[in-house]
């Protein structure tokens, strides 16, 4: 079997796609399951806050790490792996018997998502050494994972309406299994790098400051700040924290170069990452609850109710590309955080009696305003680094991405923790306040620490 017939390049394309599909898929099919999962294992708001956030904290502590991991070891070896331990993970989700189980089984689920993300790229790069052939098949990657994105909430609804909530798992089975064959069957090796570092300590410390802080304001909820538990929580994530800076500074092959962090562009783009995620994630975790537990929708309904946002969501992010050029990414930035700042408010007189139509104008403007910067502060992000270091520059991008998410479902998670409807509703009007003076921050940090030229 040669490894260079023409169409082995499109087969690797869609094995790394089907890599993707599953990692975005998983993002958010969970949250339309939300109230069967709080049902079927008669858990709370925090329970459910750790199924979604499992999956997210080790993605985003690992994210760097797995791309030093395909340089190491071969990008397809890691790919490889990444399905193995994604497709069982997600086998251990749906016949998971305990909450426990269904959090362990989501830990390896986000551990083999890590392993996927930076290396399907990889594959890509090799698949396809012509800058304008890589660029399309980049495009078509990530045009599977909008559609995933888009179709998560809607296919998820179905099947736990009519399968039942460990539906939403077990479909990763076949996706895993079809671009595990994929894969063994008509992808490259690819090259070792022996001698690249993996900065284990960093991780270590990484991993460490990320789980404590999850466990801090997932649990403080319910415990208390004063709780002992919450009290060491919160130590460990700070003096964690500091031992990760230590690490990074004087690591000759740090996890994150810190002096990335010197190019103001650079440090925007992050913060502003950390930003759209959290205020994006976060409410589409309340807004989960509350279709499900204030207005009684089924998963299939609530699933229907967030369709209009993720497909303006796709759309809006292929428009984007093409605006960058015209106003700069700048502008578009700051119009895009103010946007969706605008819908947030919009979104402010909710009511558990009120029409679901009201909603929609505001959720797409959200969406929509989120939409522009995606792709505008990872294209800064890219610009605004060495040649030479736009895998590791992308990568702390995504690590910021996936912690905004994580810190969002955390915090608005911890603001809805009373689901009785008064104070269910208060919790959502603070979370929305929360999101909209985030992102009307962001938007400042870039009209006055971005240049014009941006």
């Amino acid at each position: 079997m040669s490894a260079f017939h023409p169409v082995y390049p499109r087969i690797t394309l869609i094995a790394a796609s089907l890599g993707f599909v599953i990692v975005l898929l998983d993002v958010s099919v969970v949250n339309v399951a939300l109230d069967a999962l709080r049902m079927s294992f008669s858990t709370n708001v925090a329970g459910l806050q750790w199924v979604v956030n499992a999956y997210t904290l080790i993605f985003a502590a690992l994210l760097l790490m797995a791309g030093a991991l395909g340089d190491r070891f071969g990008a397809r070896a890691v790919f490889i792996a990444g399905l193995i331990l994604f497709t069982l993970a997600s086998l251990g989700c749906g016949v998971a018997q305990t909450l426990t189980a269904l959090v362990a089984a989501r830990l390896a689920q986000g551990i083999g998502a890590a392993l996927l993300v930076p290396n399907s790229l990889a594959l890509l790069s090799q698949a396809f050494p012509d800058k304008e052939q890589r660029s399309r098949a980049v495009g078509w990657w990530g045009a599977a994972g909008g559609v995933a994105l888009a179709a998560g909430p809607v296919v998820g609804g179905f099947l736990v309406t009519q399968v039942g909530w460990r539906g939403i798992f077990l479909i990763n089975i076949p996706i895993g299994l079809i671009g595990l064959a994929l894969t063994l069957g008509y992808s490259k090796p690819s090259p070792r790098n022996d001698h690249r570092s993996l900065d284990l300590p960093g991780q270590a410390a990484a991993i460490l400051a990320l789980v404590a802080l999850a466990t801090t304001l997932t649990d403080a909820g319910q415990l208390g700040w004063t709780h002992p538990r919450i009290i060491v929580a919160m130590l460990v994530t700070v003096l964690s924290a500091i031992g990760f800076i230590l690490i990074e500074v004087r690591s000759r092959a740090p996890m994150l170069p810190l002096s990335l962090f010197s190019n103001s562009a650079f440090t925007i783009a992050a913060v502003t990452g950390v930003i759209i995620n959290f205020a994006y994630y976060g409410l589409i975790f309340v807004f989960s609850l509350f279709f499900q537990l204030e207005q009684h929708l089924s998963a299939q309904e609530t699933g229907m109710a967030f369709l209009p946002m993720t497909i303006i969501l796709m759309v809006t992010n292929i428009i984007a590309s093409r605006l960058i050029t015209r106003l700069g990414a700048r502008r578009l930035i700051m119009f895009g955080l103010v946007l969706a700042a605008a819908g947030y408010l919009l979104l402010l007189p909710i009511s558990v009696e009120g029409s679901y139509w009201q909603l929609v104008a505001p959720m797409l403007m959200a969406a929509s305003g989120i939409a522009l910067v995606v792709p505008t502060i990872t294209n800064v992000t890219l610009s605004s680094v060495d040649q030479s270091r736009p895998g590791i520059a992308s990568g702390v991008l995504n690590t910021a991405r996936q912690m905004g998410g994580m810190l969002g479902v955390a915090t608005c998670g911890y603001l809805v923790r009373d689901t009785a409807p008064v104070a269910f509703i208060q919790g959502i009007h603070l979370s929305l306040m929360v999101a909209v003076v985030l992102l009307f921050l962001g938007a400042a940090l870039s009209l006055f620490c971005l240049s014009r030229e941006t």
